[in-house]
């Protein structure tokens, strides 16, 4: 059964802002082309017998923007979803710092794994690189994983943004200090509120059910609430 969101449309709306583009973090060392080119023809070369496949835990899930031929419910085992990446851009800015979602270590969560089409798969891969990657700090967090399908299946899988406790900008904030960076933190490419709602309702369509995502929203949109004055 779909259960409705505390975090609306309208509570998303009152933190949205307009937000210039701004530069990246400089402490970042970002990809030239040639590394895109090497990391490319890398990962092309990793992928498994069974075909190019990738695990989707996120934004992935609610706007994959890439072909596939085949998709399923898959758990991750070791890796739990968490807004432990700190963001100063994008979604946020310097003064006002938000959260990006990532994979961290212990528990296990469901995503969605894509089985890619077999033609043009480093044109594939490069997209994906593109998309989703713009400095060595972030390929870093790259892993091929394990993932298990409903019907008991395991597929190897591409996996974007494995944090762990070490790592550059991670953080492992207090939930309820997480909830006040995902009410306030607003970019260019919009807000943290609004990227936690898609992402549920992402899962929700998926046939997933996240209690942590979803506590989260709900604190969240509580958090709207009051500091536009709702309640």
């Amino acid at each position: 059964m779909t259960r409705s969101l505390a975090l609306s449309e309208a509570l998303v709306a009152r933190v949205f802002r307009s937000v210039a583009e701004t530069p990246g973090p400089p402490h970042l060392h970002y990809l030239t082309d040639a590394d895109y080119d090497e990391l490319c023809d890398r990962l092309c070369a990793e992928v498994p017998h069974e075909g190019f496949w990738l695990f989707a835990y996120g934004s992935l899930i609610w706007k994959p923007g890439f072909e596939h031929v085949a998709a399923g419910v898959a758990r991750l085992h070791g890796w739990r979803r968490a807004f432990c990446l700190n963001l100063v851009f994008w979604r946020a800015t310097p003064d006002v710092p938000g959260l990006m979602l990532a994979l961290a270590p212990g528990g296990s969560c469901r995503g969605v794994a894509y089985r890619m089409p077999d033609d043009d798969r480093r044109g594939r891969m490069m997209r994906l690189l593109r998309r989703e990657l713009i400095a060595h700090e972030d390929a870093a967090w790259l892993r091929w994983l394990t993932v298990r399908m409903a019907d008991g299946a395991a597929i190897r899988t591409l996996t974007f943004f494995c944090a762990a406790a070490g790592d550059p900008d991670y953080v492992n904030l207090p939930f309820e200090a997480q909830v006040g960076r995902l009410a306030k933190a607003v970019g260019p490419a919009g807000s943290g509120a609004e990227y936690l709602r898609n992402t549920v309702l992402g899962l929700q369509a998926s046939g997933i059910h996240d209690r942590y995502l979803w506590r989260l929203q709900t604190a969240v949109a509580a958090r709207i609430r009051a500091d536009h004055g709702l309640d």
